[in-house]
């Protein structure tokens, strides 16, 4: 029975924290003034408190925040969370956060050492043909027979093979990296084995067949240079058409879904490889997929929090009996109430709706009403000296109070207002003054949530992803694969489905079957 008084208190301490609307418009300015009292008592050792990430608020002064705290809808805008929560901290996430550290160094020695391999190996690729030209000059130049028109204009060739060879070269592979990959790219390490043993053995040969016998023939041992660079050349084509032409043509849809909100896209792909195909999603999940808002997720749990916080159980039985008895019983209740909990869940989204409307009808209002404002003001602004003029920033600050707390109870009715700092609406109001734009345009920010790159990177809540796959990363894309990429608050789940063969078949149609005939008789009825 104690441990029935416990939980009715928990759960009651937690319905006056959350501030409920019902219960706030009936009791009024009373309730508010006991509504701190149950919030300390509301805290135990399994509650965990959710603050928004730095930032500076709209309004800072103490008295803005007092003016809030009389706000008459103050508790509809306040959230809680009890029992564990998504981004609580234990010690195994701080052991998996040094863990990723330590990754993240290995991460960048792999990519350095790759990229420190590649460069030789170019540099090595350039200063063959060179070499091959150079050393017999160098070292028995005396033997050597003279050089003709032909061998000449072979060296006009050199130059400018080598020319094009370092420019399609710089442009294919020197390129900053967007991501790193678990995997290496197997279609480029082959590549780097192929151009390495097709150097080597033309070092061989060359090694063999000339510097050991130290040919006379110039004009030949410039042609073999000659040849080196032609079959570099088709490497690098070779290389065009496996880095870049073959994945060009889609072969699969792939279907990704948000696990904590469902949200889907659905993209393109051709034959790629999984974690390429993983890097291609979360190119495009950025710029597509709405910002992740972990505020949007916790209705739902106060609102079950909320009916449970409502059944009472009682041990007539004495303490020594389990709690099995009381669990049955709470449940059975909770079945007793579930007819009735979709009318409470259509009245509280109608209610919430018709809240978000008022306040965007008043920053709406106030914010046309700052614009007019900036058009008078550079209106006066034209009749004054050169030096007097107020740069866009001023102009930001002198309007940004008329519209700042119309601003911050929307973003707190939305709960998008961990993604706007103070700092970065003056920035983007400047930036709108500064290319004259209208309030629509302004507002566009934040009456709808943007993609993630719209935001700060520090308000993003994923940067380092996970790649979970069954099949191996380096294998290509397959009908049915499923693969996950995970990062510290969500994830991504990838549905690969192969595009279906479309067999397309032509009818002929005779252009005389569209004729016709109108036949009229000129004869009418008196």
């Amino acid at each position: 029975m104690s441990a029935a008084m416990d939980t009715e208190s928990t759960y009651s301490g937690y319905s006056h924290y959350s501030g409920h609307s019902k219960k706030a418009h009936r009791q009024g300015s009373r309730d508010r003034h006991k509504s701190p009292r149950s919030k300390d008592g509301s805290r135990s050792e399994k509650s965990v408190t959710i603050q928004a990430p730095p930032a500076e608020p709209l309004l800072g002064n103490d008295a803005s925040r007092a003016e809030e705290g009389q706000d008459d809808n103050w508790g509809e805008t306040t959230t809680a969370i009890t029992g564990t929560s998504e981004h609580s901290i234990s010690q195994e996430d701080i052991a998996r956060i040094s863990k990723d550290l330590e990754d993240s160094v290995g991460l960048d020695c792999k990519r350095y050492l790759g990229l420190t391999v590649a460069a030789v190996l170019g540099l090595l690729v350039f200063l063959t043909p060179i070499a091959f030209i150079l050393l017999p000059q160098i070292l028995w130049r005396d033997d050597l027979e003279p050089c003709g028109t032909v061998c000449e204009g072979l060296f006009i060739s050199v130059a400018f093979k080598l020319l094009i060879l370092l420019i399609g070269t710089w442009a294919l592979f020197f390129r900053q990296p967007k991501a790193d990959i678990p995997r290496v790219f197997v279609f480029r390490a082959l590549l780097l084995v192929l151009i390495f043993l097709f150097v080597f053995s033309y070092w061989l040969f060359y090694g063999v067949r000339i510097l050991d016998s130290k040919d006379t023939n110039y004009q030949g041992i410039v042609q073999y240079a000659v040849s080196l660079v032609d079959a570099l050349l088709f490497i690098h084509y070779l290389a065009i058409v496996l880095l870049e032409l073959r994945q060009l043509q889609p072969m699969f849809t792939l279907k990704v879904v948000r696990s904590t909100d469902g949200e889907s896209r659905y993209y393109s792909l051709g034959h790629l490889s999984i974690q390429r195909a993983a890097l291609v999603v979360l190119e495009n999940y950025y710029k597509d997929f709405t910002v992740y808002n972990p505020a949007l997720l916790t209705a739902s749990k106060s609102r079950a929090a909320k009916h449970m916080a409502g059944l009472k159980v009682y041990n007539v039985d004495g303490p020594g009996n389990n709690a099995s008895g009381q669990s049955r019983a709470m449940i059975a209740a909770a079945a007793r109430r579930r007819d009735s909990s979709h009318n409470e869940l259509y009245y509280e989204e109608a209610d919430h709706e018709r809240r978000v409307k008022k306040r965007r009808a008043r920053l709406v209002v106030a914010v046309e009403e700052a614009f007019t404002h900036i058009k008078r003001l550079q209106a006066e602004e034209q009749q004054k000296a050169p030096g007097e003029m107020m740069d866009p920033r001023e102009a930001a600050q002198a309007i940004f109070p008329s519209m700042a707390r119309a601003l911050q109870k929307y973003l707190r009715t939305t709960r998008q207002q961990q993604y706007h700092s103070m700092e970065s609406i003056l920035q983007h109001l400047s930036f709108c003054i500064t290319n004259n734009m209208t309030p629509k345009a302004f507002l566009e920010r934040y009456l709808n949530p943007g993609p993630t790159l719209q935001y700060d990177r520090d308000r993003w809540f994923s940067k380092q992803w996970t790649l979970v796959s069954e099949e191996a990363v380096t294998s290509g894309l397959q009908d049915g694969i499923v693969f996950v990429l995970k990062c510290l608050d969500f994830s991504l789940v990838v549905n690969v489905k192969k595009i279906p063969f479309i067999k397309l078949s032509e009818e002929f149609i005779d252009p005389k079957s569209h004729k016709f005939v109108l036949r009229l008789q000129s004869e009418t009825s008196v």
